[in-house]
């Protein structure tokens, strides 16, 4: 069981990118047997210009193994810090094949259900052998092929950041505000209810249907998904799943990469009006 808390506070002021370790909330109290994992150092990759990129999946598999995780084996992941790192921390293990899921509701409804709970450091987990690790799904897109999608591609491309964001109103921790044009908004903040669980399938399915977007169960068709910085388009690659929309892609460097590129076009308010 794997604990990815991680604090992203949100904007004061454009630009201002603050974020905080999780380890002290899991310190002060946690799953027993659990693993605190550090989705920025641990599970991105170290030499990428952005925050979170996704590293390959034999470094994955290597820090599993380093964690004591075999290949094959099932992994639980969950966080205290609102569910999208722990999505995150889903989205990458499935990548890659591994068997894993998301605790519900996380570390508060561990807490809620009167479950035993540990604080303080725990033994550290005794490594196993290395094991050989691939790709078994598309995962990502590219900044190049959504500068060549065309206008008419019938595949949505959901911006998974609070409506704030989403139409430029709110401060952003990045080069500039506003949304990839062409975008609908999907919060996925907005897809789980005040404590922590995902909302129900109907609630899901409205979420998307009120965006344009039909998820109907076993379809192939593409969603693709973005957001800050690959971080809240997983939680909305979650529901997603919930709901049997498996084939989702996420522009990892959303907008973080996108807005740091002057040329590139970004659209400010309520596309609605």
């Amino acid at each position: 069981m794997l604990d990815a808390s991680f604090v992203l506070h949100p904007a004061k002021a454009d630009g201002d990118y603050r974020t905080e370790s999780g380890q002290p909330k899991w310190l002060e109290g946690h799953i027993p047997g659990s693993i605190h994992v550090d989705i920025p150092t641990q599970f991105s990759d170290p030499g990428a210009p952005l925050h979170y990129t996704h590293t390959e999946p034999q470094a994955i598999a290597d820090e599993l193994a380093r964690l004591g995780i075999r290949e094959g084996r099932p992994v639980v992941v969950y966080d205290a810090t609102g569910n999208l790192f722990a999505a995150r921390l889903w989205y990458l293990l499935r990548w890659i094949g591994v068997p894993v899921r998301v605790l519900d509701g996380g570390f508060a409804a561990w807490q809620a259900a009167g479950e035993r709970v540990e604080a303080g450091e725990s033994e550290a987990p005794e490594p196993v052998p290395t094991w050989q690790a691939s790709a078994v799904r598309k995962a990502w897109v590219s900044k190049s092929e959504l500068l060549e999608r065309d206008p008419d591609d019938p595949r949505p491309l959901v911006c998974g950041l609070p409506a704030g964001s989403f139409t430029g109103a709110d401060p952003t921790r990045y080069s500039r505000r506003g949304r990839i044009p062409g975008s609908v908004n999907v919060s996925s903040r907005d897809l789980f209810t005040s404590d922590g669980h995902v909302k129900t399938r109907v609630e899901l399915i409205l979420a998307y249907d009120a965006a344009g977007i039909e998820v109907a169960e076993g379809s192939d068709e593409e969603v693709l998904l973005y957001c800050g910085g690959g971080i809240s388009a997983a939680a909305n690659a979650l529901t997603l799943a919930a709901i049997g929309k498996k084939a989702v892609r996420i522009y990892d460097g959303s907008l973080e990469e996108w807005s740091a590129d002057p040329s590139l076009p970004l659209e400010v308010g309520d596309p609605t009006s």
